[in-house]
């Protein structure tokens, strides 16, 4: 099992990746949530059930869009395909989203989106499982998940109408 340092390596990974994608397609992306915090908040976090701890990744903007972006790196297993979500991240999320009146995205690896109600609607509960974190989660089959390009433009699109440089 990774540490989790060893997990935030490739999370971090992840998002700049995510971000750059957006930033390709026209977006302006910002680093939002726990890792703008610094380590001992983060730590004190990590052990509280207050819903501030799965505030998204990424806040992004293209024209008067907003959008909130959760990167999930490593969490689609090679076997079936299913995407994991921690089930508290999901009802947090959920509640987010009727706060903010702001779409939640997750994005995976392969740049599927999914957002916190298709997980709530069309994902199952998953065992408990000992990886990772060790917390509960819900399990979706990649086939439900909307294509990045489709969500948030095409870099060839954006670059043709002189949105991105």
């Amino acid at each position: 099992m990774a540490s989790f340092q060893q997990r935030k390596v490739v999370g971090d990974a992840h998002e700049r990746y995510v971000g750059e994608q957006l930033i390709l397609r026209g977006w302006e992306v910002n680093p939002w949530g726990q890792g703008l915090l610094t380590r001992k908040l983060q730590e004190a976090l990590r052990v509280t059930d207050s819903f501030i701890r799965w505030i998204p990744d990424l806040i992004a903007a293209k024209g008067t869009d907003l959008v909130l972006i959760d990167c999930k790196a490593r969490m689609t297993s090679r076997n079936t395909g299913r995407h994991a979500v921690e089930r508290a991240a999901v009802h947090a999320h959920l509640q987010l989203v009727a706060w903010t009146r702001l779409p939640v995205y997750y994005v995976f690896d392969d740049l599927g989106v999914l957002s916190p109600h298709d997980i709530l609607i069309a994902g199952q509960e998953g065992p408990h499982g000992i990886a990772g974190s060790g917390s509960p989660y819900f399990l979706i089959s990649g086939n439900f998940a909307r294509h990045f390009d489709g969500l948030f433009g095409s870099k060839e699109s954006a670059t043709q109408w002189g949105i991105a440089s």
